[in-house]
């Protein structure tokens, strides 16, 4: 009997675990890489990384790729200060191994810059801006309910609050700005919920068959 129990509880654990492996693989699939060519490669001038990343729409999850002769150059990861002065002290982070994976954790700014001043000095850096992550972001949030006016023949006036109470005060949201290049593509939330669609139709898929497994034991 016992061994009986423990067989299924077995079962049940391997399930569970190829149920969970199926789900990372199935969030990871939606995630992407950007491949960053690093460097001087026409011999005066970095490339416009800059005006490349304005035609992409970066999400959190995203991943940059830098590709780069590790003992001619690096990357680094700096301020807002930094990256505009080309100040390589005290970087956030530095790398130097010719293929660095930089992955985009939060919405927002990012700045790097060439680990060599020269070639910081000759347009070697990048800005990327990460979208907001609006998934969770609550309906009822963004919407500010006028109040509904009164009857239409009634005269009187609202009465006024007590001396002692403070009128209500507004909602201020406040939205961070998406890269230049992307603020007319009004396509987001269509794609958003085809990505959606997409998880919940894989989600549903990984449990039918873990389920089948457990039943098939």
């Amino acid at each position: 009997m016992a061994n009986s129990i423990f067989r299924h509880q077995s079962k049940g654990f391997l399930a569970l675990g190829l149920f969970c492996f199926m789900q990372m693989m199935i969030l990871k699939g939606y995630a992407r890489e950007y491949q960053v060519n690093w460097g001087l490669h026409n011999g005066s001038n970095a490339e416009n990384y800059n005006h490349w990343a304005e035609k992409n729409r970066f999400q959190i999850g995203d991943s940059l790729v830098f590709s780069y002769a590790p003992n001619d150059d690096s990357v680094l990861h700096v301020t807002e200060d930094a990256y505009k002065n080309c100040k390589l002290e005290s970087p956030i982070a530095k790398y130097t191994d010719g293929h660095t994976v930089f992955s985009l954790d939060r919405s927002g700014p990012y700045y790097f810059i060439s680990g060599n001043k020269d070639n910081c000095g000759k347009n070697e850096k990048l800005v990327v801006v990460v979208l907001a992550d609006r998934s969770n972001r609550s309906s009822t949030g963004n919407e500010t309910l006028a109040p509904s006016p009164p009857p239409s023949g009634s005269t009187e006036p609202p009465s006024p609050a007590p001396s002692g109470e403070s009128p209500p005060v507004g909602t201020v949201e406040i939205n961070p700005t998406p890269a230049p290049s992307e603020e007319t593509k009004p396509s987001k939330n269509g794609a958003t919920s085809l990505v959606l669609m997409g998880v919940t139709g894989s989600t549903m898929g990984a449990m039918l068959v873990a389920s089948t497994l457990v039943l098939g034991f």
